[in-house]
């Protein structure tokens, strides 16, 4: 395979779709809220997109059979007033500079074809330290996209993220622009240790708004309280293992969490 492939399964008429990415990223927020509305949902699987740019593997079937990374596209044609959906999920994101843009370019050469206007880009933001109450954070390749979020509680900070978005969720909002179509990036805040379905709950809330979409969360809730206790675990471990003397002064307190 010399160049990226799009592999088209499903013709499915959609009316000026909204865009959803969720690759793996920081925490796999992205992934776990755009995997959680397929299913959710119940999105049509419309699209398989290969690449020389993934790495190079297959994945291993529950049968034992194989098949080849790839991302995928899901169709989702709303009811009761909600908006046609494409959702962009998949295995991995590329594992090369010039791939984020090759792929990039793929997808926005898709949205544009499929009449897309507005893409939301899912992704995590991490912090080096466990989160008890994720907030989100944004960006924007408009203004007028920023004060919409803010009114749906997504934070704005300046020159956050600090070393900005790598990958497809910041390369869509740039190159998004020089296409015209606009676009959100929304980021859960999370240790970055850990895959966290309680930032991703916090994202797929505000995505939800956003969207006018009713999306179940118990499945991502239940993940959230299993990663809870596995963090608790982890967090005991963490504090017996910390240097501490009995008696001190108060330098010693500095060691007790």
């Amino acid at each position: 395979m010399k160049e990226t492939l799009v592999r088209r399964l499903k013709e499915v008429p959609l009316r000026d779709p909204i865009m959803v990415e969720g690759l793996p990223g920081v925490g796999h927020v992205g992934k776990l809220v755009a995997d959680h509305i397929v299913e959710e949902l119940k999105a049509e699987k419309i699209m398989e997109i290969y690449s020389p740019h993934f790495p190079p593997q297959v994945m291993v079937k529950e049968d034992g059979t194989v098949r080849q990374v790839r991302n995928e596209v899901y169709a989702y044609k709303g009811k009761d007033g909600e908006p046609d959906l494409l959702i962009l999920v998949g295995d991995y994101q590329s594992a090369t500079n010039e791939g984020h843009y090759e792929l990039t370019g793929v997808f926005l050469d898709l949205a544009q074809e499929m009449g897309v206007k507005r893409i939301y880009t899912l992704g995590g933001y991490g912090i080096g330290q466990f989160v008890d109450k994720p907030t989100v954070l944004g960006a924007a390749n408009d203004l007028a996209l920023v004060e919409e979020m803010k009114g749906l509680g997504v934070v704005f900070q300046e020159n956050e993220p600090g070393g900005g978005i790598v990958g497809v969720s910041g390369l869509l909002l740039g190159l998004g622009r020089l296409k015209e179509i606009d676009a959100v990036c929304l980021m859960g805040v999370t240790s970055g240790y850990l895959v966290d379905p309680k930032s991703a709950q916090e994202v797929l809330k505000v995505l939800s708004k956003a969207l006018k979409v009713s999306v179940g969360m118990q499945a991502l809730a239940d993940r959230a309280k299993e990663m809870e206790k596995i963090i608790s675990k982890l967090q005991e471990m963490e504090k017996a293992q910390m240097p501490y003397e009995c008696a001190g002064g108060e330098e010693d307190l500095r060691y007790i969490g």
